[in-house]
This record gives structure tokens, sequence and C-alpha cells, in this order.
């Protein structure tokens, strides 16, 4: 049996998600296990996901999913880099066979040669030359331009953004070895954060026309969109306009040295950041004051979050320590079973037997339970709010 590792975010899950469950299975086999690394509460975008990442993985495995573990908090926040590395070295841990991802390429060769390629010290010396002559560009536009110049139409794939992570993926792949095979899907219907495409919604796309409450059941299936709609009844993720709040109140307490230790803080970025909490009076003025064309708005927002839930710089220095499962179905619990003592890194069933891992790992953990302690102030009713809910909940058994 083959298990394929995907590495998503499914905020929401939607019908290209089933899609890309679909042809997975129809290339390796109708009885191939499916085994997601999901962000969790907050996302790589740099925002607070729409709804929690319980009820995103209950949603997943309700849809088709087998097995959804937790990316924990500081590589969910990371850049794609460090994002796909992360994601990458759980799958890898729990054994997974295959890594299957969508991309606007669908091309899987093109999109290894454009791993191998970057990987390559030649082509790190060069980048690094041109942002030495140029400053004022990121690295992912100074990657681009080098990329493009050696290898022609194939570099200019990296303007569009599953491409991007697609080779991140491919990256960590060849970095660490990993015995994965790489399996991608064409992505289909509106691209990333683009609206009015035929076939799926994208998932942008979908957050806000769920914001607006239009109708979305054409886009998302079934068994999804009913957690989706028992999560907004509960009044759970309603108020975002407090969490903001408490996301200033923390950030406008830290002092300049706290930003410029923040991951992707320094050449300034973390003192630009700094100087925009105090200026500015809501998270995107102050992601759009801060933002340059060397330091994009992802980065800025994500930096923001990073500061405010006290994620640092060292975090991302290792690799996640540990395999929590949110969710799964029957045969994701009996996959479970098989690799239990075998995997690379613990697979955490109860929250509480991180107490029983190293000091790093419970850190790690007890930095997630805390965002999520923050992200539960979003929600209506007192119950929903209270502190140490990630300490107590389990995953969902669909």
């Amino acid at each position: 049996m083959n298990i394929a590792g995907i590495v998503c975010e499914y905020n929401p899950f939607h019908s290209g998600h089933l899609h890309q469950l679909a042809e997975t299975r129809r290339a390796l086999g109708e009885d191939t296990l499916t085994v997601c690394v999901m962000s969790g509460d907050f996302v790589q975008r740099g925002e607070a996901a729409m709804f929690s990442k319980f009820a995103r993985a209950e949603a997943a495995c309700r849809a088709g999913a087998s097995l959804v573990l937790e990316l924990p908090l500081p590589w969910c926040l990371s850049s794609a880099e460090g994002f796909a590395m992360g994601a990458v070295s759980l799958l890898a841990a729990v054994g997974c066979t295959q890594l299957s991802f969508g991309s606007e390429s669908g091309d899987v060769e093109t999109l290894r040669k454009l791993a191998r390629e970057i990987l390559d010290p030649d082509t790190q010396r060069e980048i690094a030359a041109l942002l030495q002559r140029l400053p004022e560009l990121s690295y992912a536009m100074a990657r681009e331009r080098v990329l493009t110049e050696k290898l022609g139409e194939c570099g200019s794939l990296l303007s569009q953004p599953n491409n991007i992570l697609a080779v991140e993926y491919l990256k960590a792949i060849y970095k660490k070895t990993y015995p994965i095979t790489p399996v991608t899907v064409k992505r289909i219907g509106s691209g990333h954060d683009k609206a009015g495409e035929q076939g799926p919604k994208s998932a942008s796309e979908l957050r806000g026309l769920m914001e607006t409450g239009a109708d979305i059941s054409e886009y998302i299936p079934e068994a999804a969109l009913s957690v989706y709609r028992r999560e907004r009844a509960a009044g759970r993720g309603r108020d975002k306009a407090v969490l903001e709040t408490a996301l200033l109140s923390r950030l406008r307490m830290l002092d300049r040295n706290v930003y410029e230790s923040l991951p992707d803080g320094g050449d300034g970025a973390g003192a630009r950041l700094w100087k925009a909490v105090r200026e500015e009076s809501t998270l995107e003025d102050i992601a759009q004051a801060a933002r340059t064309k060397r330091y994009p708005l992802a980065r800025m927002r994500r930096m923001l979050l990073c500061a405010a839930l006290g994620v640092s710089a060292e975090y991302t220095k290792t690799l996640p320590p540990y395999a929590r499962v949110l969710a799964a179905d029957s045969a994701g619990c009996a996959y479970l079973r098989e690799i239990d003592g075998k995997s690379a890194v613990p697979v955490l069933t109860k929250p509480a037997a991180v107490r029983r891992l190293d000091g790093g790992a419970a850190k790690v953990f007890a930095l997630g339970a805390s965002a999520h302690d923050v992200y539960t102030l979003q929600n209506v009713t007192n119950s929903d709010r209270k502190c140490g809910q990630d300490w107590r909940n389990g995953p969902v058994i669909v």
C-alpha cells in the first residue's frame, strides 16, 4: 500500500482539494492512504485560519483524507522554505512513500529540474551576487530572475505560488535524501488569491464568500461543509475584532529587540515592523506600512504573528520534534497502530503525552497551545473561550 503525504492548510477544504485526493488515489491506487500535515490555527500567509485546526482536520477526514497531523506553529509561520522543510520532515518521519502536491505546472520533471538547479552552489552564488547588486530585491525575486536567465521559460514558473511551494517540497526531499517519490496534480479552477475563473474556487475566494454569507455549497464537499456550518452555528471564530485587539495589545508591549530577533527579522525588517506598530492601528495597516519590494506583505504578516505569539528565530533552526494527530478515519487509525513505536518522531494521540518528551518538544507544544488560547478569544461562548483547550482536546475520529 502506498502512503501519500500531502502538505495543506485546508482553509477551508474545497472541491479542488477533493480533486487532489481523487487524482492522488487514481495515480497511486485506490487503497492509497493519505496522510496530511496541516497548519494549525494560524497559517503561512500570516493570518488566523477561518476555522480552528480541529474543525478543519475533522472536515478533511470526513471529506476523504485518512489522517491529519498538525504542523507546529513555528513552521506554520515560516517562509515557504521553512514551511516546506518542516512539513516534509514530518511526512518522512511517519513513513510516507510519496508526496502529492498541487502545482500550476503539473509537470513534476520540470519542477524537479528547478529544485536541483536552485540547490546548485553556483546558482546560490549567482542569487547572492544579484542581491548584493540590487539589495531592494526580495530573495524570491532574485531567485526567479536568476533561474529565468539560466533556464528560460522554465525559470518563470517560480512566479506562481503553488509551483514555488512544490519546488520547496522537492528541495526538502533532496536536501534530506528522504525516500519519498513526488507526484504532482495540476491545479484547476481559480488561481491562488484570484477570483472569477472557471472550475473550483480558490480558498481565498471562498473565505471571502463565506464572510458575506453567500451560498458556497457548490464548491465545498457536503461532508466538510456540515462541519463548517456547525462551527458557525456555535459562534466559533466569529469575533475577529476581539482577536485582532488581543494581538495588537501584545505587539504594542514588545521592545524593538524582540522584533529584530524574529524569524526573517534581520536586514532591518524587524526594526521597520517595530516602527510601523507604533504608527498604525490595525494589523493590515501595520503590514502594509512595513512592506517594501524587499520585504513582501506576507513576510510582514507572518512576522507580526510571530511577534504576538512568541515565535523567535531559534525555533526554526531545528525540525518539528513530534507529530500530533488532529483527526483520523478508520484507515488512519489502523496506520497509527502500524507505526506505533516505529516513527522517526513521537506520534502524539493524546496531548498530555508531550509532557513525557524532552524540554524542546514540550516547549514547541506549549507555544502552540498558548497560540490556541489566543485564537479561541474570537469564539462567542465563554466555554469555547476557556484557556488550556489544546492540552485537553484529543483527535477527532470519524
